[in-house]
């Protein structure tokens, strides 16, 4: 799992560009970082970057909730950590990381399991988990 100390932290989010987005957020990915599988697509504001590299464990921001969301904080789906890359706008980040369990919420290891056919939708791969005693509410 990588972390960064808060000086590494602090050069680094002063690099980003927080302004293409309402409400200062970048767009964060998410790949597997042995099969380089994209995993998910999610955003990040200041804090959320700032938790993910202090903890070493992905930290997202929730549009929907308004709030902090640590990847996996119901689930136990973690994702750790092992390298973090930005794209050449600086408004973009790439993390490498290794997925606990899995990363969708639908079970399915990664959020892109839907494949257009043009017919329709081809699913890719079989649920890992059910959703439904994972997330028992």
């Amino acid at each position: 799992m990588k972390k960064f100390s808060q000086q590494e932290i602090d050069k680094f989010v002063s690099m980003l560009d927080f302004s293409k987005i309402e409400g200062g957020l970048v767009p964060m990915i998410a790949q597997d970082y042995l099969s380089n599988q994209v995993l998910m697509l999610a955003f990040a504001n200041e804090a959320a970057v700032r938790q993910s590299l202090e903890t070493g464990i992905a930290c997202y921001y929730s549009r929907s909730r308004k709030k902090l969301w640590k990847k996996g904080e119901e689930s136990g789906h973690v994702q750790e950590i092992q390298q973090v890359f930005v794209d050449c706008y600086m408004d973009t980040i790439l993390l490498k990381v290794k997925q606990n369990v899995a990363a969708c919420h639908t079970g399915h290891f990664s959020c892109f399991y839907r494949e257009f056919t043009g017919a329709g939708f081809t699913i890719q791969g079989e649920k890992i988990f059910d959703p439904d005693e994972v997330y028992q509410k």
